[in-house]
């Protein structure tokens, strides 16, 4: 549940209104003030703080309490309290209790909810996005378990070892294992010197009577801030804030200050990780001020200027020049003093002293001769463009103010605008001198190492006897079987041979683009030709090369990438609306006129490549490349390429190859094109029709294999050094394509299995046993053909085999007995509430209307699939468990450090 970012910020410039304007008073509550969009109440009897934000886009509400308190907040010998009590929050109270099947998870996720919590540097948050008549539900939820938690040693031990294994992922990861030791080096005295998670001895080592003094001491109305974002109405809802928060009091005691000061550091310092890895990492972190600074929003512009998009300066001085596969910045927005990081990825064989001389070098540019005015313009467009993209959805608005909130001012919601829109050019460079200077800098180096000289340290199995956690308590509420109506919203229409859907919706400003064409890894018995031609589309074409295209899409702050799957490439853009004919265009010119240019061939290639080798010390890919060519057989087009097969492929191909697959597989045959949000069904169409017009290839004749049986029962083991958390999957191929009889009932007998945190797996694996951070079950890949069934998780070398022997037993306990009608009810009224919820945003309707057009369907299923879901009847769901799958058949397979 650990979730670190750092924010850009959401909508327009703000107008302040005062207290005792025309704005809604409501009994008990005390109206502090209006910034853009947002009013400020404070609860009179306690000091809770609400933020309300009343929108009318979807029937849907977000409910977020943010805690003024964060790992900031700790001490040697309690750090990552703050995220163990976290977890620890989901366990209940006397009235909301897991164990008796009230517990906070059952009852939410059963309407629909998208719930969790999340747990950075200065703050805590708690959060659900639901359907606008359970808004009630979830904040007497909430009020209760802000005060009443039980905090029971029973279940502090399960959960310390899920939280030890959310740090053993972590440390499989080089970037993560890299960017502790930075942080830990450049803040000596100050609290950010420890990761949020913690200190592996102090998260097993923790008492139960240490979370609950930092329970009692932190977790008070006066030390949190509400926010309610979305469909419902003020007054109401705050009524029932009052109820349920306003019997809480105020904190008995004051809230304990940080009051430590990094002290000032004088020289450069340097920290190297050395371990099992594939590609070298060089990061520059320097210090940088608060986020409420007035140089803050100088600083920001700074580190776009110098890594964001293929306009930046490193782009074009290292990635372009094949010295990096990436390189990405990010100036840290904190409560007190942070840093801003420069982190680049190597491509294989460049060395890190190489890479650092060139970062310094482009700092020191800028340092000496400062930026363009062009510059500016470019990174300031895309800077407020991406706030503008946080206006979709109230979950993505709560997140951003969530975080304001955190370090002091939610008001820079709004401001932050008008902030960066001064930033000068001598800003920049005023800041680069100020901030970016060696001596109070840490250069971090990962250097993938082959000396393994010890094992990765495995914790001990905890042995304890875990109590029973009964199932949902049934409910007679259903709260979320509406049809979304989209039969009557979307446009559909073929245009120049493409098959077109529009759906215009009430978000104000933005558009959410997807294309697809099926031109992916399964057309040719080369792989590689699907990646590179994606590739190449973006490295230029007849008209422009790849900078000028760049430049046209970063000068309006538009996005525009390309993912390549077994069957299709697709494209997604976000852009604001106005701009939308713009990245039309450029999306056809880029799929209809590539330049194929030599030279940008052979830089591909080689970026191509470093990226598939970084799949090498990724478990979870590993594990999940082995499971494909475990369970389908060669020349199956599902099956994925090994690593080094991939690899290979890449260095071997030629660039007449890979123009004969162009030729035979882009063009408008089978194409599709889905755009969501604020825009004109028919301005967008004639935008279409002029980009893609006359656009005639012809295509060769794919014949789609979907009938080969695929092999089974494997067990296969990839084992990887110095990897502290192995990545599991156990699974079999289902038989069944999208829409097929049985497939939906599957569908939702595989939701009570492993997926959110009321299914078995979850509730027993990782919540009873405490043996996984992570561990589900999902049914895919069965768009274009039959599909598979898996289950995924993650444990500790030492309990690997408890896990997988735990994970069998669920599934075969749940393939042998079936599923309850109470476990059918329960999970049914969750997906067809889920479904609802997450057609809320642009992205997530724009995903679900191309999904429903792959697979096969007329817009009016995605109307009937609430109805659909809620007619399953149990005998026929648990008749398609025992008809398509079969333990005794399903192919294992582990990666990671397997002893």
């Amino acid at each position: 549940m650990k979730f670190c970012f750092f924010p850009i910020f959401a909508l327009l410039a703000a107008t302040l209104l005062e207290a005792g304007s025309d704005l809604p008073a409501a009994e008990g509550f005390t109206l502090i003030r209006t910034v853009g969009e947002v009013t400020e109440y404070t609860l009179d009897s306690n000091g809770l703080r609400v933020l309300l934000l009343p929108q009318k886009l979807a029937p849907v509400a977000t409910f977020m309490v943010t805690y003024h308190v964060g790992s900031r907040n700790e001490v040697t010998g309690t750090t990552g309290a703050t995220h163990l009590l976290e977890h620890l929050m989901f366990k209940g109270t006397e009235k909301f209790d897991r164990s008796q099947g009230t517990g906070f998870d059952q009852i939410l996720e059963r309407v629909g909810a998208e719930t969790n919590a999340t747990t950075w540097l200065d703050r805590t948050n708690y959060f659900a996005t639901v359907p606008t008549n359970a808004l009630p539900l979830l904040i007497e939820i909430e009020a209760d378990r802000m005060r009443n938690l039980a905090l029971r040693e029973d279940d502090r031990r399960p959960e310390m070892t899920v939280v030890r294994n959310e740090f053993e992922r972590g440390e499989n990861s080089p970037h993560e294992a890299l960017s502790k030791e930075i942080w830990a080096s450049a803040f000596l005295a100050h609290p950010y010197h420890h990761e949020t998670i913690g200190w592996l001895s102090d998260i097993e080592r923790v008492p139960i009577e240490k979370l609950r003094a930092f329970y009692d001491t932190y977790y008070w109305p006066d030390n949190a801030t509400v926010t309610v974002i979305g469909d419902f109405e003020p007054i109401t809802t705050l009524a029932a804030i009052k109820k349920n928060y306003g019997v809480i009091p105020k904190s008995p005691h004051p809230f304990p200050q940080v009051y430590t000061e990094e002290p000032e550091q004088t020289g450069q310092r340097r920290v190297t990780v050395k371990r099992a890895g594939e590609l070298g990492i060089v990061a520059l972190a320097h210090k940088i001020p608060q986020a409420t600074h007035a140089d803050w929003p100088a600083i920001q512009m700074l580190s776009a200027i110098l890594t964001s998009g293929k306009m930046s300066r490193c782009y074009r001085s290292l990635t372009d020049k094949n010295l990096t596969i990436d390189v990405s910045g990010s100036a840290g927005f904190n409560h007190d003093p942070s840093l801003h990081i420069i982190s680049a990825m190597l491509n294989p064989g460049v060395k890190h002293e190489e890479v650092e001389r060139g970062l310094v070098a482009e700092i020191e540019k800028i340092k000496k001769s400062g930026v363009t005015a062009d510059e500016i313009k470019t990174a300031r467009v895309g800077l407020l463009a991406q706030r503008e993209y946080l206006r979709d959805g109230s979950f993505a608005q709560a997140s951003e103010i969530n975080e304001c909130i955190a370090v002091g001012d939610w008001t820079l919601f709004f401001t932050l605008e008008e902030k960066l829109k001064a930033v000068t050019v001598v800003d920049v460079q005023r800041v680069a001198k100020n901030y970016l200077v060696e001596k109070r800098s840490v250069v971090g180096c990962f250097v993938p190492s082959d000396e393994h000289g010890s094992e990765v340290a495995t914790p001990k199995s905890e042995h304890f006897e875990p109590k029973k956690v009964l199932p949902p308590k049934p409910s007679k509420d259903e709260f979320a079987t509406a049809s979304p109506n989209l039969e009557q919203r979307v446009v559909r229409q073929n245009i120049a041979g493409i098959d077109v859907l529009v759906c215009p919706t009430p978000v104000k400003g933005i558009v959410h683009l997807l294309a697809s064409v099926p031109a992916g890894e399964s057309k040719s018995s080369n792989r590689a030709l699907a990646h590179l031609v994606a590739g190449m589309l973006e490295r230029g074409t007849k008209k422009h090369d790849q900078f000028a295209l760049a430049e046209l899409l970063e000068r309006v702050g538009a996005t525009l990438e390309y993912n390549v799957g077994a069957d299709t490439v697709d494209f997604r853009s976000k852009c604001l609306a106005a701009n939308l004919s713009l990245v039309v265009a450029v999306l056809a010119e880029e799929l209809r006129e590539p330049a194929f240019s030599a030279a940008e061939f052979d830089k591909l290639k080689k970026e191509l490549a470093g990226e598939v080798q970084q799949t090498l010390e990724d478990p979870e890919m590993q594990a999940s490349i082995a499971f494909s060519r475990a369970v389908y057989p060669k020349g199956h087009p599902a099956r994925m390429s090994a690593t080094q097969e991939l690899i290979a492929e890449i260095e071997n191909a030629k660039l007449a190859d890979v123009r004969a697959f162009y030729l035979a597989n882009y063009g408008p045959v089978g194409m599709r094109m889905v755009a969501v949000g604020d825009l004109d069904a028919a301005a967008f169409q004639n935008a279409t029709v002029e980009a893609f017009n006359g656009w005639k290839v012809q295509l060769a004749k794919n014949s789609a294999i979907t009938g080969i049986s695929p092999s089974i029962g494997e067990q296969v083991v990839i084992n990887m050094p110095d990897k502290a958390s192995v990545s599991v999957i156990t699974g079999q191929s289902s038989g069944l394509r999208a829409g097929d009889p049985d497939w939906l009932a599957l569908h939702v007998a595989t939701q009570t299995l492993g997926v959110g945190f009321t299914s078995r797996l979850i509730g027993n694996v990782r919540d009873r046993e405490g043996l996984t951070y992570g561990i589900g079950a999902k049914l895919g890949q069965d768009a274009f053909r039959t599909g598979i069934w898996q289950v995924t998780g993650t444990f500790a070398s030492s309990l690997l085999d408890k896990g997988i022997t735990s994970t069998r037993r669920e599934i075969e306990d749940w393939w042998k007995a079936g599923i309850t009608e109470d476990e059918l009810a329960y999970h049914k009224s969750s997906m067809a509430g889920k479904f609802l919820v997450g057609l809320e945003t642009t992205e997530g309707l724009a995903g679900q209307i191309m999904l429903c057009t792959q697979r096969g369907f007329d817009i009016k299923w995605l109307d009937d699939f609430p109805s659909m879901v809620m007619a399953l009847r149990l005998e026929d769901v648990n008749a398609a468990i025992k008809k398509h799958l079969d333990p005794a058949k399903m192919t294992t397979v582990k990666a990671g450090t397997v002893k």
